[in-house]
């Protein structure tokens, strides 16, 4: 094993692709376990370890495993729950198991924020998530197991067409996080040994309604776009007759927002692994910038891509 190999795994999707990036610009070889290797050289570019596979194959598993110090594992299991939990479930089981019989030094593992709270015990994609975080834990393998709240980063998915559509009345504020700052933070974890068999709650620096964000977005980065709010009964009934039920996940969690807002502490994490400092704000211009092929360091300075 070499200590300056980690994997990551979901290492081409919203978060995971920072991660990776993040380790990389560190010094670390980053070997990704991806279902189309194309696709994630496309995305990423070179400079990657790619193993084809995903996390319901043993074999790929252990072989994207296999000389590694660390690993990084982020889901995103959409679909029915009977998919998130052969996926976010028993795809963790089997990456906690061989992590064990290979000697992994670190386990670190991206799970929701919700996990662990009673009023969540319903939601399927959540329930997925505890048992995976059971099994880590009970696994022998050192581990960090975050729990982000909402990411910036998924603000652009809310827009259809000539609006930016808010699920439910979202008036609770909540302390959204950067994918980059996350990034950042994953990387430190690896290097804290105090932030082994920890649960980290994650949040970023400032609170913000969801669709106090979605107009910030749409006045910075996409302008003559409107935000609106579809109340959740109407987007059940859209997921359950047109969707196939995909939606099921989204909609729990939003739900679990428009009652109770976000739930945790994020102080450990803070004080482990340094606190977020982006606000949404910052990312919007950073956004608009890269649209216009500018980049905005994080003194502000900008300069053409």
């Amino acid at each position: 094993m070499t200590s300056d190999r980690l994997l990551v795994i979901g290492g081409t999707g919203l978060v995971g692709q920072p991660v990776a990036c993040a380790l990389r610009g560190e010094g670390y070889t980053v070997r990704l376990l991806v279902r189309d290797a194309r696709r994630a050289r496309a995305l990423l570019g070179e400079g990657y370890e790619l193993v084809e596979g995903d996390v319901t194959d043993g074999t790929a598993v252990e072989r994207a495993l296999d000389g590694c110090a660390a690993v990084y594992v982020s889901l995103r299991a959409a679909g029915t729950p009977q998919e998130m939990e052969r996926v976010e479930h028993q795809g963790v089981v089997r990456v906690a198991a061989a992590a064990r019989r290979i000697g992994i030094a670190r386990l670190m593992y991206v799970s929701g924020s919700f996990v662990g709270e009673p009023l969540a015990a319903g939601a399927p994609g959540d329930q997925a998530k505890r048992r995976a975080e059971e099994a880590i834990r009970t696994s022998g393998v050192p581990y960090t197991i975050f729990r982000p709240t909402y990411f910036m980063d998924t603000l652009p998915r809310h827009i259809q067409g000539r609006f930016a559509v808010v699920l439910g009345r979202q008036r609770q504020a909540l302390r959204m996080v950067a994918a980059t700052d996350f990034a950042a933070m994953v990387v430190r974890a690896w290097r804290v040994p105090q932030a082994a068999g920890c649960a980290l709650y994650i949040q970023g620096p400032e609170a913000i309604t969801i669709p106090d964000a979605l107009r910030q977005y749409c006045r910075l980065v996409e302008p003559g776009k409107r935000a609106v709010t579809v109340p959740l009964g109407i987007m059940a009934a859209v997921d359950s007759l047109l969707a196939g039920g995909k939606l099921r996940h989204t909609l729990d969690v939003m739900r679990l927002l428009q009652r109770v807002g976000e739930p945790g502490d994020a102080g450990e994490a803070n004080r482990l692994l340094g606190a977020p400092t982006t606000t949404v704000r910052e990312w919007c211009e950073r956004r608009r910038a890269a649209r216009q092929g500018v980049h905005v360091a994080e003194n502000g300075q900008r300069r053409p891509t």
